[in-house]
């Protein structure tokens, strides 16, 4: 059975075309600069060739048929015809409250979907087209949505509910959500089946630190706990987002720099985090290269953004009453040792300690902590289209 992933944002599509019964990935690339002159598609040819193409690609709808087409080219495709496609499954953002798990996308789940736009006005509209581009290219496939939100469902309500009056939770549902959800989830049961433990009985604090960050505290398989909030500006110090911050400063920068709403939201979205604090790039290697050049400026940056990290596993430890697995993925987590090392040298208390051999790994799962670490520290690639992939053969098999 083949499934096609497809992951759409307001200026891209990534995709990933597995076949489930080898679990091997038959094709994948993405969709970069949609909608503007210089568009271009970068795909991996079956034989791990890298291939560009520069096309205008004018929206979603335009973007999903080149894929169609680069997938059963002649000489770049990997299947002779579309209707080897059994189910496309999507990454999707914001299901609010409605969505506690996958689904098979109807009519009424993309009009839900639709609703919670206003919690997520940058990526749903864009999760939405691709899932309208796909219903018009190939209207007898079924589709499914896998929603970033649904593996946080779990979390009590002391915890996901704000200290503001409780008609705004009832009457706009404001509360915390959480993100990174697909990954948490993949990464919390693969670490598990990684080390030969089950996940009931098992206390693991997920780790995901890339440009965009999360850490979730997972119980029994279920996430408790997580770093993100309503949006995903709450939490770690990110690659441009400030996370957590005191509201009453945000009220005092609008007053001072004269800012709306508007304003307000891409200055905590775009132009904080470790851009606003190193000013030179968004970018962890950029700023790796700067630590290391000495720079005082890039110092800083760095500890602040690794002290964000051990305060959160030191306060998802408390939540849980101990940990058992850290697990650390996403772009960064995967590939920078020091983010392992300098996010864990001061929970030696708790019983981590770090092996700078095992440490020295980058892309590959791999316990990092020592042999007599009470806590194991594992690193974990995260593979969300394959999860994606997964719920939507199951879905398709229980229908």
């Amino acid at each position: 059975m083949k499934i096609l992933v497809l992951n759409c944002g307001s200026s891209s599509i990534k995709y990933k075309l597995f076949d489930m019964e080898t679990k091997n990935v038959l094709a994948q690339g993405g969709l970069e600069k949609l909608g503007l002159p210089d568009t271009f598609l970068k795909f991996t040819l079956p034989n791990g060739e890298k291939k560009i193409i520069e096309r205008e690609i004018p929206g979603h709808r335009a973007g999903v048929k080149f894929i169609f087409e680069i997938l059963t080219h002649p000489e770049y495709g990997v299947i002779r015809d579309l209707k080897e496609i059994d189910a496309v499954g999507h990454r999707m953002v914001h299901g609010g409250t409605k969505f506690s798990s996958s689904v098979l996308i109807t009519d009424e789940v993309i009009e839900t979907t639709r609703e919670c736009s206003e919690l997520s006005p940058l990526h749903n509209p864009a999760n939405l087209k691709g899932v309208e581009a796909v219903k018009e290219l190939l209207p007898n496939i079924p589709q499914v949505g896998v929603y970033d939100t649904a593996f946080h469902q779990t979390m009590p309500d002391y915890a996901y509910l704000y200290a503001l009056p409780y008609e705004y939770y009832t009457k706009y549902g404001i509360r915390r959500y959480g993100f990174h959800g697909t990954s948490h989830r993949y990464v919390s049961k693969r670490v598990c089946e990684f080390l030969g433990i089950p996940q009931e009985g098992t206390k693991i604090i997920t780790c995901h630190i890339g440009n965009g960050g999360s850490i979730a505290a997972v119980k029994d398989g279920k996430s408790i706990d997580t770093s993100m909030g309503l949006t995903p500006v709450e939490g770690l110090m990110m690659g441009t987002r400030c996370g957590d911050i005191d509201a009453g400063a945000l009220t005092y920068i609008m007053k001072k720099e004269g800012m709306d709403a508007d304003a307000l939201s891409n200055f905590i979205n775009k132009k904080c985090g470790v851009a606003g604090v190193f000013e030179r790039s968004s970018d962890m290697r950029e700023l790796e290269d700067a630590v290391s050049a000495g720079e005082e400026r890039a110092i800083l940056t760095e500890k602040m953004y690794f002290y964000r990290i051990t305060k959160y596993i030191g306060a998802y430890a408390a939540a849980m009453g101990g940990v058992d697995v850290i697990v650390f993925t996403g772009g960064v987590g995967e590939n920078q040792l020091s983010a392992r090392t300098l996010s864990c040298e001061t929970l030696e208390f708790l019983g981590v300690k770090i092996d700078p051999v095992k440490n020295n790994v980058r892309g590959k799962e791999q316990v990092v902590s020592t042999d007599d670490s009470r806590v194991k520290v594992v690193v974990i690639p995260t593979d969300e289209e394959f999860m994606i992939a997964s719920d939507t053969i199951s879905i398709l098999n229980n229908r």
